[in-house]
C-alpha cells in the first residue's frame, strides 16, 4: 500500500508562510533535499536500496514500481528510519525501479535519481537496456467505446519504428475483428509496447471467433506489462525472433493463452507473466508444433506463474518435439489437467535445460520430459505420478536428471524406455511416495548412472545401492499434496551430505551455491 504522505504541523505551515521573519528563535524550516548516492543492488530473491543520508531528515521513503518512470501518487511505498533498505521475497528475473525521499517536520523533499535492479540471474534479452529514440504515449479515451479505444491503439502500434516505445494508458481496448502486430526493430532500436503505470492496460476479444492478439511478424519487440483476455488463442505467437513478453497477465480464452505453433521461432523471452484459466485444448503455453513441424529454438521461459489450466489437456507449459537449447527456469505451475511441464526431445540437437521450476497438483504426470535434456534442481509434488519420461514423438536418450525433489501420494518417478539408452542419469534425487513406488524403471535400468538418491517406497527395474528417507520429518514443512512446499532438509534429515559429489549441480533451488558434502534433492542446507 502507499504511504500517505505525513501533513505539516500547524508550527510548520506558520513557519513556511513567514520564511525567515520569524527571527532567530525561529528559523525557516525546509524540506530535506533529495537522497544522493542511491543505489539499488540485488541478490538472490532480495534487492538492497542504499543511500547517503541526507543532513536534517528525520525519516525516508522508499517508492518502488515494476516498470521505469516510478510516480510517488502512483508507487507503493514504504517508511523507514535510515538507510538501508533490503526488499525482499522477489520473483528473481523481475526488475523494480525505486526512488527514494527524505522527510522532516517540514515535510517531504524531492525524489532523488531514479534507480533499478533484478534479483536472480538475468534473464532478458541482450538489447533490453537500449534506450528509446522516441518515447510516445497512446492516451485512452473514456468518450470512447472499447472497440473504438481499440482501433485507435492499433492505427498507433502500426505507425511504430525502430527505437520507438509506445507508452499505453489504462483502460480497456476491444478488437472486434483480427489485430495482427507486425513491427520490426533492431538490436541497436528495440521497439517497445508497455503499459503505463496506474490501472490495468486490457486488451480483449469479446468473443471466440479470434484470437485475441495475433503478433504475426516481430524482431527486437517487447510487449510488457499488457493484460491480454478473451479470444480462442489469447496471444498467438507466428514469425518471431527477438520477441520479449514481460510482466504480462494472459487468462480467461477459449483455448490456448499463449501459442508459438505456427511457425519457426527463435529467442523467445517469456518471463514474469501471470497465465491462467484456459479452456478448449487449455495450454497455458503451447510451444513449437506436433512432430517437429515448427521448433522454438534458444529461447527463455522464465519465472512465469502458469495455474488452472483446464479443457481437454491443460498443460502448464508444453514444449514440443525438436524444439531445442531453450531453457525453462524458475517457473511456477500448479493446478492443470495435463502435466505441469512436458518437455519432448530436441531430434539430436542442443539439450533443452529445465530447471528450479516449483510444479504441484497435476491431474496427470506433475512433469514429464522425453529426452535430451538437462533437468535439475526442480520441485513436484502431488499429481499421478511425479516425474515421468518415456519414448513420445521420439525415443528417450541424453537425459540428466539430477537434485530434483518429489514429494507425491502416487508414483514418484516412472522412468519407461531407459533401459540401454545412452546418456541416462538419474542422480542425487529425492523421491518420496506415501503409497506407491518411489522410483520404477520399467523397461530395467542397463546403462543408468543411479547413484546418491533418498527414496521413500520401493525401488523397481535397478539394483543400485539406495539410500532410505523417514517422512516427511526430512523437510523443514512439506506435504505430498504440495500444500507446503519448503524441501529444505531438516537437522538431522537423511538428505544432508547424500549426494554424489560426480553429479552435483553447482546451485539449488534458490540458485545458491553447493558445497561438499552435497545434500540431495534441490535444496541444500
Amino acid at each position: 500500500m502507499r504511504t500517505p504522505r505525513p501533513a505539516l504541523p500547524a508550527t510548520a505551515l506558520f513557519l513556511a508562510a513567514c520564511g525567515s521573519s520569524g527571527g532567530d528563535l525561529h528559523p525557516a524550516v525546509h524540506p530535506p533535499a533529495a537522497p544522493a548516492g542511491v543505489v539499488a543492488t540485488p541478490g538472490a530473491d532480495s534487492i538492497t536500496v542504499d543511500w547517503t543520508p541526507v543532513p536534517g531528515a528525520e525519516r525516508y521513503t522508499v517508492y518502488f514500481a515494476r516498470w521505469p518512470g516510478v510516480a510517488r501518487e502512483h508507487a507503493d511505498a514504504v517508511a523507514v528510519a535510515a538507510p538501508p533498505f533490503v526488499d525482499g521475497g522477489l520473483r528473481p528475473g523481475r526488475a523494480r525501479h525505486y526512488v527514494v525521499t527524505a522527510s522532516n517536520a517540514a515535510g517531504e523533499g524531492p525524489a532523488s535519481a531514479e534507480v533499478h535492479a533484478t534479483p536472480g540471474e538475468r534473464i532478458a534479452p541482450p538489447w533490453a537496456d537500449r534506450a528509446p529514440a522516441r518515447v510516445l504515449v497512446h492516451a485512452h479515451d473514456p468518450q470512447r467505446s472499447e472497440a473504438e479505444n481499440g482501433a485507435a491503439l492499433r492505427a498507433a502500434i502500426a505507425r511504430l519504428q525502430p527505437g520507438d516505445r509506445l507508452e499505453v494508458e489504462p483502460g480497456r481496448y476491444s478488437f472486434t475483428g483480427r489485430f495482427g502486430i507486425h513491427v520490426e526493430g533492431r538490436a541497436d532500436a528495440p521497439v517497445a509496447i508497455v503499459a503505463r503505470p496506474g490501472a490495468p492496460v486490457v486488451w480483449t476479444r469479446p468473443n471466440a471467433a479470434q484470437n485475441a492478439v495475433d503478433v504475426d511478424f516481430a524482431r527486437h519487440l517487447v510487449l510488457r506489462g499488457i493484460e491480454i483476455t478473451g479470444g480462442d488463442t489469447a496471444l498467438k505467437l507466428h514469425d518471431c525472433a527477438d520477441f520479449w513478453l514481460d510482466g504480462c497477465h494472459v487468462h480467461h480464452c477459449a483455448g490456448v493463452a499463449i501459442a508459438a505453433n505456427s511457425a519457426h521461432t527463435s529467442r523467445l523471452f517469456l518471463t514474469g507473466n501471470d497465465v491462467h484459466d484456459t479452456t478448449g485444448s487449455g495450454e497455458g503455453m503451447y510451444l513449437g508444433a506436433n512432430h517437429g513441424q515448427y521448433v522454438m529454438q534458444h529461447s527463455v521461459i522464465a519465472y512465469n506463474h502458469v495455474w488452472n489450466c483446464g479443457g481437454s489437456q491443460g498443460d502448464g507449459i508444453e514444449v514440443k518435439q525438436g524444439s531445442f537449447a531453450n531453457r525453462i527456469v524458475g517457473n511456477e505451475v500448479h493446478d492443470t489437467n495435463y502435466p505441469c511441464i512436458l518437455v519432448y526431445g530436441t531430434a539430436g540437437r542442443e539439450p533443452n535445460v529445465i530447471e528450479r521450476n516449483v510444479c504441484y497438483r497435476s491431474n496427470d504426470n506433475v512433469l514429464q520430459v522425453q529426452g535430451e535434456a538437462i533437468v535439475r534442481n526442480n520441485a513436484l509434488f502431488g499429481g499421478a505420478v511425479g516425474f515421468a519420461s518415456h519414448d513420445h514423438q521420439g525415443q528417450t536418450r541424453a537425459l540428466v536428471f539430477v537434485h530434483n525433489t518429489i514429494l507425491t501420494e502416487g508414483r514418484g518417478a516412472n522412468l519407461a524406455s531407459w533401459g540401454g539408452r545412452e546418456g541416462m542419469v538419474f542422480a542425487n534425487n529425492v523421491v518420496y511416495s506415501a503409497r506407491g513406488d518411489a522410483v520404477r524403471f520399467t523397461a530395467g535400468s542397463a546403462g543408468v548412472a543411479f547413484a546418491g538418491n533418498v527414496v521413500l517406497g520401493s525401488v523397481s527395474g535397478i539394483s543400485a545401492p539406495v539410500a532410505r528417507g523417514t517422512g516427511l520429518a526430512d523437510f523443514a514443512g512439506a506435504s505430498f499434496d504440495g500444500i507446503a512446499r519448503d524441501v529444505l532438509p531438516s537437522e538431522a534429515s537423511p538428505l544432508l551430505g547424500a549426494g554424489d559429489a560426480a553429479y552435483a549441480a553447482p546451485e539449488d533451488l534458490l540458485g545458491l551455491a553447493r558445497r561438499a558434502p552435497f545434500d540431495a534433492g534441490c535444496r541444500e542446507r
